[in-house]
Parts: structure tokens; sequence; C-alpha cells
């Protein structure tokens, strides 16, 4: 029988796109409930006005998270306190995709295009922080731009740095560079100063949003960002 413990592991690998954090560890998931081979989830954000595009992405991807669960074959994800809860739960539940939830404000029924564009900004974010810690430990610029993945010593910085560039579709093979665009382009050694300071940009936006989300929840239900999931 299904249990709370593979429900909940299934919702950790569903990320908020824009600050590339498990929903789970943002305090966004507030009750789970399973019934037999249903499973009842309750989400909630940090504002009313959240953008209802990343809020939908979020609620979609819960729910075939909690589907992929075995013994799982009935899911509702539901959104509350959002000014636009009913048309993203009534486009999740109903398998209505996003341009029907919101008629004529996408060509994308899924939103791939904009998760596209959050999956290149992580994997940025995810490269920079990993570099950043193979410098401290001595590599120099013009090293990293000549290591290979396989030369890279295992960490959970690497392994999540990985995960980005399978979303990409990128090589993970041992002999693929680290140090590539989001379109898996090799960055040449006199770029690789220039290339990391802009990363470092997109890697510091992501972290403060995530702080300032994480306080508006807090202050939003008054409680901790990791309290108050009723199982």
């Amino acid at each position: 029988m299904t249990n709370h413990t593979e429900v909940l592991d299934a919702l950790s690998d569903v990320r908020d796109p824009e600050l590339d954090e498990p929903i789970t560890d943002l305090g966004f998931v507030s009750e789970l409930e399973i019934e037999g081979d249903g499973v009842f989830v309750r989400l909630r954000l940090p504002t009313y006005f959240c953008a209802p595009n990343f809020a939908y992405l979020m609620v979609a991807d819960a729910r075939e998270a909690v589907l992929s669960v075995p013994g799982v074959t009935r899911a509702w994800v539901v959104l509350d306190d959002h000014y636009a809860s009913d048309e993203i739960n009534g486009g999740v539940n109903e398998e209505k995709g996003f341009d029907g939830a919101f008629p004529d404000e996408t060509e994308s029924p899924d939103l791939e295009e904009l998760r596209t564009i959050f999956r290149r900004k992580s994997f940025v974010a995810r490269q920079e922080k990993l570099c950043r810690a193979l410098l401290a430990q001595g590599r120099s610029p013009e090293q990293l731009a000549e290591t290979r993945l396989g030369e890279v010593p295992p960490s959970e910085t690497f392994e999540k740095y990985l995960e980005r560039r399978v979303e990409l579709g990128l090589d993970i093979s041992p002999e693929a560079p680290l140090l590539v665009d989001p379109d898996g382009k090799r960055v040449p050694g006199d770029a690789v100063v220039q290339h990391l300071r802009f990363a470092r940009t997109v890697g510091v936006s992501i972290e403060g949003n995530a702080e300032l989300c994480r306080g508006l929840l807090a202050t939003r239900y008054g409680r901790g960002e990791k309290e108050g999931v009723k199982l």
C-alpha cells in the first residue's frame, strides 16, 4: 500500500521553476491524504499573486509526480489561496492543459518553452556553484576549461549539476567537457572568467528570490517553511 513517505519522496523531485528548489523544502506542500489508490495533495504559495504560469507548472508537475508512485492511479492536486486557483486546479486535474485553463494566453499548452528557460538558468547557476568549489580547491579558470566530467570529484553539488545537464539533453559522459553553455558548446579558456561572472549573477538572483519566498511564506502562514504538512 502506498505510504506518505513514498509520495513525499516523489514530490521532492518537483521544483519551483524559478527558485530551483523542491516544493517540499520550500514548504509549498501543506496537506497530503491517501485513500486506497487515490492521493490528495494541497499546495500553497508565498503570495496570492504568484505568476499563474509558474504556479500551473508546479501543480501539474506535482500531479505527475504523485501518479508516478507505484499503486497510485488517481491524484488530485489543489492550489489554495491564489487568485487563479480555480483555473489552475481545473486545468491540471481535468487535464485541459494551460491553454485550456487560460485561453489565448500562451502558444504552448504545456508551457515547455517557459520550463526550458528556467532549466537553462538552473543549469548555469549549478555549474557556477560547482566551479566555485573547484576554484576554491585550487583549480585555475584555464584548468576548468580543460576539465572533463570524469575528472570532477564526486559531490552532491556535482550530482545536481549532472541532473541539470540531463534535463537539457547535454552530454554527461566522462569525456565530456565540464564547462559548456546551455546549448552544449564548450567554453574556451579565455572566456571562463566572464562566463562564470555572468553565471554568478544568475545564481545570486535565484538564491535571493528563494530566501524572499521563504520569508513571505512564513509571514503569510505564520510558520516555518517545513512545518505544517497535514498527513
